[in-house]
């Protein structure tokens, strides 16, 4: 499958899951955007980055960076509040504030760890689009991040 693709099917399955959830989504106008969406949230806008998670081990891996074809590589800090993913193996979709992501490769646990480490772990369970509320900005269920935008 070719990259754009790929890209394409992960925004339309973003999309359909916060529309599913009832938020209200809307989608910029120019490509050019470090970010996919925005979701229209009560005296907030949040800005949604799209990425699609792969499963390795027990996890769903996902870049967490952007290439801008000449810049090399950057983190989104700053350019979006979430990143959106999903993994087409568990037509699931996460929902991960930018702040809790690492520079480079992010990753969601699916098992718990076999030498039962809870520190620094990110369980996907708490990631799931289905427990993110809008109106709480860019906090996930685990509540470790508070609102980064306004209006």
């Amino acid at each position: 499958m070719l990259t754009t693709q790929s890209g394409d099917l992960t925004e339309a399955a973003v999309l359909k899951a916060f529309v599913a959830h009832g938020h209200r989504v809307l989608l910029p106008f120019s490509t050019w955007s470090p970010y996919d969406l925005v979701i229209d949230a009560p005296e907030t806008f949040i800005r949604v980055q799209c990425k699609t998670g792969r499963e390795v081990g027990g996890c769903i891996l996902f870049n967490s960076c952007s290439t801008d074809h000449g810049r090399g590589r950057q983190d989104y800090r700053g350019r979006a509040d979430v990143l959106a993913v999903f993994c087409p193996t568990l037509d699931q979709v996460y929902v991960v504030p930018v702040e809790e992501c690492a520079t480079r490769v992010t990753s969601l646990r699916l098992q718990p760890t076999r030498n039962g480490q809870r520190r620094r772990v990110r369980s996907a369970e708490h990631y799931e689009v289905a427990g993110w509320r809008a109106d709480q900005g860019t906090t996930c269920t685990n509540g470790s991040l508070e609102s980064t935008g306004s209006r």
